[in-house]
């Protein structure tokens, strides 16, 4: 009787131990949508309407975020303005540099800044009035939409660029 408790025990405590000390991916997925969702909802509260001058196409949803941005390189430091043309959001540096280098190809200034998060913002365009920089996002958009090939930019930069956005830098 007593060595059937004892083997009782040993199997419940084996069982209790295989079962506690699992990482629970479930949580981790948890915590990570809920994050992303708080993101999403922060991006559309952010979004305004700007309206585009008369003689052009019809008014466009542009999204703009507020962020507290640092430039990655002290070069960039003087280019980085308020308004900011945002075309991609990355979170490996080398990626970001990689995007940089075949942006400023095809003639882009362009500047990586870093958020408080850590995500590397890849700047094509900086100015210091919002107007500007909603312009400018119009012009990359009509460039590459006018040939009707947006997806053409997600194949050749791996970019969404039918998300172009607006950061307005926090001090």
């Amino acid at each position: 009787m007593k060595k059937v408790f004892q083997i009782s025990l040993a199997l419940l405590c084996l069982s209790f131990i295989a079962t506690s000390c699992k990482p629970k991916q479930s949580a981790y997925k948890s915590v990570y949508e809920a994050a992303k969702e708080r993101e999403m909802q922060q991006a559309e509260t952010e979004s305004q309407t700007v309206t585009k001058p008369a003689g052009t196409l019809a008014p466009v949803e542009v999204s703009v975020r507020k962020e507290k941005v640092t430039p990655v390189y002290n070069s960039d430091a003087a280019g980085l303005k308020s308004f900011n043309v945002v075309i991609a959001s990355l979170s490996v540096k080398l990626n970001a540099e990689s995007l940089k280098t075949r942006m400023e190809n095809e003639g882009y200034g362009v500047i990586l800044a870093q958020n408080e998060q850590g995500m590397y913002r890849v700047i094509v365009a900086s100015y210091d009035d919002k107007n500007s920089a909603v312009a400018k996002r119009n012009e990359i958009y009509e460039k590459y939409s006018a040939k009707g090939d947006i997806d053409f930019l997600r194949r050749t930069y791996g970019v969404p660029f039918n998300d172009l956005w607006i950061l307005q830098r926090e001090y």
